[in-house]
């Protein structure tokens, strides 16, 4: 799963160092601040070490989607093996300029798409219940709510999908 996969507009390729500007821009964004949480990534230098412990961590999976037509980065799509998941949890965020355009949906579809076809068989996602637009992507991509969770006094919607056709 760590290729590059193509769609009709986008890119999907595995987080690279190179990435540093645009992850400095997402983690600092009005969305990923609200829905996601501080990550203290306010330099290039900060930006080039949290790449480095993602790459490093072998519970996690990024892939940055670029526009096909510019090559410019747009969002990422997530793969994390969480302790308190019982399956691989996928996730998605992207710069405010990119959304309500289909990007999200194009890219994490084509990423559940890939790995099922891989023999991934069930895939969970996690959000925070204020989060409706994250939701209704999720619904659309064909996950289902499961439960509700509290990690770290917060709680959490647990959404997952069981197949995909």
């Amino acid at each position: 799963m760590n290729q590059t996969i193509n769609t009709q507009r986008l890119l999907v390729a595995p987080l690279h160092a190179d990435d540093k500007i645009f992850i400095r821009e997402l983690v600092n964004s009005k969305g990923w601040l609200a829905f996601i949480g501080e990550r203290n990534v306010h330099s290039d230098d900060d930006a080039s070490a949290y790449i480095q412990k993602i790459i490093d961590n072998p519970n996690t999976t990024y892939w940055t989607v670029k526009m096909k037509d510019t090559n410019t980065a747009a969002g990422i799509i997530t793969l994390i093996t969480r302790d308190y998941l019982q399956n691989p949890d996928i996730g998605f965020a992207f710069l405010p300029q990119f959304n309500g355009k289909g990007y999200a949906f194009e890219a994490t579809n084509a990423v559940l798409t890939d790995m099922i076809q891989n023999g991934c068989c069930r895939i969970d996602a996690i959000t925070v219940p204020e989060n409706t637009s994250s939701i209704a992507l999720l619904k659309k991509l064909g996950l289902q709510f499961d439960k509700t969770i509290e990690i770290e006094k917060e709680t959490l919607h647990v959404f997952t999908l069981a197949s995909k056709p």
